[in-house]
């Protein structure tokens, strides 16, 4: 058996009798999130089809003025209740989601053909509410267009002489890439999963075996330094494509528990997505747990290379976050820009379109590039004496 085997195979059975290291990269990683993910989902989910669905009260100020408004605010399954006496203050304290107050001139202003007040009292900054006000609203304003078209009728013109200019929607969204907005952050899920897979191994590997003063009898042996490292690295990109196929499988679940359909969207995470996201986080499996394991290098103790750690998982967030809050438009060279192009290229497999092949290439090839430089800087600390020395 050689080296590398060797170290390998030392480094993944001492670790798997490490409830600390099986916890935390095949536990907390990779299904404690996509479970509370896919709870939470699922609660908001159907709170919200269930206030767009059941019949709603709402508090109306001035219903006596308007009966003809208030019986089609009944037909949609919403009741005129009593209003309070201050509404806004109603409002501001949640004991009312939106209160429709209608003006006290509607009735002169309605026999003269003229234009009616109707005051919608709500909290946008409230996001359960905003079902509610939807409702109420899109029932108002399909009132308001109805008895419009009734007078313009009545004076013997067309309803479309107040709409010479109509908008003719034509939305291209498949039921799959709307798919897309509800699971963008997918990409920063799986990047984090591989990064938490293999970062407790990783410090344990190099700052842990520095401090246990384990190191430097690993070092004597008459054996190249690079088989030692590539042995090592082998163990943390196992615990790491060990964890992300936990997650993908986890999220697989996803349309068991979430209701695409009353959302009307489809949502495919088989087997297929599962397969061309490993092979697109395959760069950054090697890539970060170089990263891990030259980080943990300049560690004297777990602790101290905890924490170094704990800053360099910064770097995954970032192109998440960044396309979150800034969209833009995919360009061929950012396929090859590590993190980025796995985040484009997941987001785009996840609206069913798929990678092309070209893409695929660019993601790994960068990918490659980036880890290859980083084994490339492990390996040149793993040369240093100062590595097997500790304090």
């Amino acid at each position: 058996m050689n080296a590398f085997s060797t170290v390998y195979w030392k480094e993944v059975r001492e670790n798997l009798r490490d409830r600390r290291t099986l916890v935390n990269a095949l536990i907390t990683g990779p299904l404690l999130g996509p479970v509370m993910f896919i709870m939470l989902m699922n609660i908001m989910i159907n709170q919200q089809l269930e206030k767009s669905d059941r019949p709603l009260s709402v508090p109306v100020i001035g219903a006596a003025l308007a009966p003809n408004l208030v019986v089609a605010l009944k037909s949609a399954g919403i009741d005129a209740a009593p209003a309070p006496s201050d509404p806004e203050t109603a409002v501001r304290e949640q004991r009312a989601d939106v209160i429709v107050r209608i003006s006290p001139s509607y009735v002169q202003a309605w026999s003269k053909g003229q234009a009616v007040q109707v005051e919608l009292i709500y909290d946008s900054s409230r996001r359960d509410a905003s079902t509610p006000v939807a409702r109420v609203r899109n029932v108002i304003e399909g009132y308001g267009k109805r008895e419009g078209a009734m007078r313009l009728i009545a004076r013997g013109l067309s309803p479309t002489t107040a709409w010479p200019v109509q908008v003719a929607e034509r939305d291209q969204a498949t039921s799959q890439s709307r798919s897309a907005l509800m699971f963008s952050f997918l990409p920063y899920f799986f990047v984090l999963t591989v990064f938490l897979g293999g970062m407790y191994l990783a410090i344990d590997l190099t700052a842990g075996e520095r401090e246990r003063q384990s190191l430097e009898p690993l070092f004597v042996n008459p054996v190249s330094r690079w088989k030692i490292l590539a042995g090592k690295l082998g163990a943390i990109c196992t615990f790491s494509v060990v964890s992300l196929l936990l997650s993908v499988a986890a999220f697989a679940t996803a349309p068991w528990f979430i209701p695409t359909d009353k959302l009307g969207i489809a949502l495919d995470l088989g087997l297929r997505f599962g397969a061309q996201v490993v092979l697109l986080m395959l760069p950054l499996i090697l890539l970060l747990a170089a990263l891990q394991s030259l980080v943990s290098a300049f560690a004297k103790s777990y602790r101290e290379a905890q924490t170094y750690l704990s800053i360099l998982m910064i770097i995954p967030v970032l192109p998440s976050a960044l396309l979150s809050v800034i969209p833009v438009r995919a360009e061929p060279w950012m396929y090859a820009v590590p993190l980025l192009g796995q985040n484009l290229g997941i987001v785009q497999l996840l609206r069913g379109d798929g990678v092309p092949a070209w893409q695929m290439g660019l993601c790994l090839a960068g990918g490659f590039v980036a880890a290859i430089l980083a084994v490339w800087a492990t390996a040149w600390m793993y040369r240093s004496e100062r590595l097997a020395i500790s304090g």
